[in-house]
């Protein structure tokens, strides 16, 4: 049976179960338990390798011990086993400074898990098909990697606050433009599921930079990233062990809620690559932690001064913000004024309707700098819409093959139909907007369907009620 039609089963199994509520919990329930396997499966490795290795899940909650033979435990003993045990023992792990770093990943991964299954019986269908898995084979685990991102799709119904699912050629392309080397540190301070993360790896892989056992653990301790939500840490943290990563470098915190004036210069790194939440507002207090002129409760505004505090001199970033960051003003205009002063920002990459359909039609765009010099011009690419195309949609997503036409443009850099540049000079004319609409694009005619003119009504929206904050912030500070 395939590991798709395992995956498949398994989802199936839990929508019996009257534990389990929607999308996110029936993810949630799979993931740990993934998780365990997987960890088990790297476990049996670290044995072989190592003579004295120390196990870090205690015996008898081994995925091996309690749920490897089909024939085990079930009903309300297994119930009562998971509820009882597993968890208990696994949330309370007693752990000191000389303790294994893998020993503080399993327990921050339970930590925040839970058992959502009522019914043991039903649990042991979905052990019994996951057993179908063989996680100490390459070949399954690589399979899996491809199921595994449709798991982490999946996820999306769940999803709120501007938290999208990043499409993995976007993920892929950006990556490619920022060249990581290895030996530099990577990071992504809102990494969700790991998706930048595991496109470092992939590219470190495919540009033959991991030939020797040293730049194999140099890989291990320098891609690096932070999450604040459970659900999305531990999907990140599988994410990376099945991309081989032994100890995740992961942290489970809000990347927001430490002062940027706190961070000193071994904190800071070379690259980095994020997709972060926009349209979230966050919690009261997060905002003292930035400069007052920055200070702002925008989550994709915080994460660019971040951004901008956390570069080393030199260090290079990619980055996707919506249209509301190129047109927005007040706090906007403070942070894109810094951005130009401080970095160079040579690229924008406009992306078209439909890239994060079908969560959201909100405009998208990719912007490339570096830091140490100040941006004297930007290039724009207007990343065309296949022929036959409106929008991307669910059932036709952005391809990562689209992306051929800014890769061969990119080093040899020309005005076309795509591609055009604007100085600094006009930048500051315009009050630092940096909505600027590609000026080779012959006008078509303009023939929307319902649908498009929605969207077009939503995108105007979005502009009036950033005019609307401008003026309402103008009459505040006039009485």
């Amino acid at each position: 049976m395939s590991i798709s039609t395992v995956i498949k089963s398994v989802q199936d199994i839990m929508r019996k179960d009257a534990g389990v509520d929607g999308d996110a919990q029936r993810i949630s329930q799979l993931v740990w338990m993934v998780f365990l396997k997987v960890f088990d499966a790297k476990e049996e490795e670290w044995e072989l390798l190592k003579d004295d290795y120390q196990p870090i899940v205690p015996e008898g909650l081994r995925w091996r011990d309690w749920a490897q033979d089909d024939e085990g435990m079930t009903g309300d003993e297994l119930l009562d086993f998971v509820n009882n045990k597993l968890f208990k023992e696994l949330k309370e792990m007693q752990l000191d400074e000389i303790s294994d770093p893998k020993a503080f990943l399993v327990k921050a991964v339970f930590e925040d898990s839970y058992n959502y299954m009522k019914s043991g019986t039903l649990m042991r269908q979905v052990i019994n098909k996951l057993n179908e898995i063989d996680f100490t084979t390459q070949q399954d685990r690589h399979t899996f990697n491809d199921i595994y991102e449709n798991i982490l799709k999946d996820l999306q119904s769940a999803g709120n606050a501007g938290e999208y699912y990043t499409p993995r050629p976007v993920t892929q392309f950006v990556v490619d433009m920022v060249n990581p080397v290895i030996g530099e540190k990577v990071l992504d301070f809102a990494c969700g599921t790991g998706g930048y993360l595991t496109s470092v790896i992939e590219y470190y892989k495919k540009t033959g930079q991991i030939k020797s056992v040293e730049a194999e653990r140099i890989l291990q301790e320098t891609v690096m990233g932070i999450e604040k939500k459970p659900l999305p840490y531990m999907l990140a943290v599988t994410n990376m062990i099945l991309h081989d990563i032994d100890s995740p470098k992961i942290k489970h915190e809000n990347s927001l809620a430490r002062n940027v004036r706190d961070y000193k210069p071994i904190d800071k790194v070379d690259v980095i690559v994020t997709n972060p939440p926009f349209g979230g507002i966050e919690e009261d207090g997060i905002e003292i932690n930035f400069p007052e002129k920055f200070r702002t409760k925008e989550t994709a505004d915080l994460f660019m001064v971040l951004l901008m505090y956390l570069l080393n001199e030199n260090g290079r970033a990619g980055i996707v913000l919506p249209d509301g960051f190129l047109f927005g003003e007040g706090v906007k205009t403070a942070i894109k004024e810094k951005l130009l002063e401080e970095f160079n920002l040579h690229t924008i990459v406009r992306l078209p309707n439909g890239v994060f359909a079908p969560y959201t039609d909100i405009n998208t765009n990719l912007l490339f700098f570096e830091k140490g010099k100040s941006t004297e011009e930007i290039w724009y690419f207007e990343h065309p819409l296949p022929e036959g195309y409106k929008k991307y949609t669910k059932t036709k997503p952005i391809r990562y093959e689209e992306f051929e036409l800014e890769k061969q443009w990119w080093n040899n850099r020309v005005q076309n139909e795509y591609a055009w540049k604007v100085s600094i000079e006009e930048i500051r004319q315009r009050n630092f907007n940096l909505d600027i609409k590609n000026p080779n694009k012959t006008k078509e005619e303009e023939n929307y369907s319902p649908e498009e003119l929605i969207e077009k009504i939503e995108n105007n929206l979005l502009k009036s009620n950033e005019i609307l904050r401008k003026l309402k912030g103008v009459l505040k500070h006039a009485r």
